[in-house]
């Protein structure tokens, strides 16, 4: 069955937020004074994979769909996806282990436009499945492959694998790295608590990988979009943001 799955994915401070625009201006500053970047350069792309499993309810659901889309068109993300030049980002829903619902296809965000646009898909994207277990290795090869397919060649290459617990369906995210190409790909996370087993410890040895990742920490389902937020800034422009916030 694990091959049969790689096959057909394969085919088919004192005040923050006046220190972060200060932060963030400064990087477009130094962007444009030390590098010459064209046109068409493309400094990040990234996947957003949100849970969609049974643990998650119908508010949490709108919990998190909203949360994205709030934080995607927020005046400081915007201003760190135009001081990095624009990005490139998808997101989708996952579950079981074949429950994989497109929620946002790659769109190249550049301006508070660009990005209100890809909110409101989000605001709009209804739910793709309800009742399925927690595959998160399933989940980390689909996201896998999905970056494949990202229209443009860019600098950085991310995936954000959200969730509130453990992989407990099909293959784990050990087999997930192993099968699919992960190289040059950061993983990183976003922890939601409040259930009575946390699933942190689980997230920082199983699910994260590569250069850089990290794991931002919803202390539970109203607090996605700010923990959403300071995910999408650290995202976009590297993680200088977390030495200055």
């Amino acid at each position: 069955m694990f091959r049969q799955f790689v096959r057909s994915l394969t085919d088919t401070a004192h005040n923050p937020a006046r220190s972060l625009r200060v932060c963030i201006g400064a990087l477009g500053l130094a962007v444009s004074a030390m590098v010459p970047v064209p046109a068409t350069a493309c400094s990040l792309a990234l996947v957003l994979a949100m849970d969609g499993s049974s643990s998650v309810d119908h508010l949490e659901h709108d919990l998190q769909l909203n949360g994205m889309a709030q934080a995607l068109s927020d005046p400081d993300v915007v201003q760190a996806i135009e001081a990095v030049g624009g990005i490139w980002i998808m997101s989708f829903e996952w579950s079981g282990q074949r429950q994989h619902f497109l929620q946002l296809g790659w769109q190249h965000l550049t301006d508070a436009e660009s990005a209100e646009r890809a909110a409101s898909t989000l605001r709009e994207s209804r739910r793709g499945f309800i009742g399925f277990p927690t595959a998160i290795g399933y989940a980390l090869g689909y996201a896998s492959v999905q970056m494949s397919r990202a229209p443009a060649k860019c600098a950085r290459k991310v995936i954000d694998v959200a969730g509130d617990g453990i992989n407990n369906d099909g293959f784990p995210p050990s087999s997930a790295y192993k099968a699919f190409d992960f190289e040059g790909i950061t993983v990183n996370g976003l922890v939601i608590e409040g259930a009575e087993d946390s699933p942190l410890q689980y997230y920082q040895s199983h699910v994260i990988s590569g250069p850089g990742a990290f794991i931002e920490v919803a202390d539970d389902y109203q607090d996605y979009a700010r923990a959403m937020k300071r995910k999408l800034i650290r995202e976009i422009i590297g993680n200088g943001y977390a030495l200055v916030n």
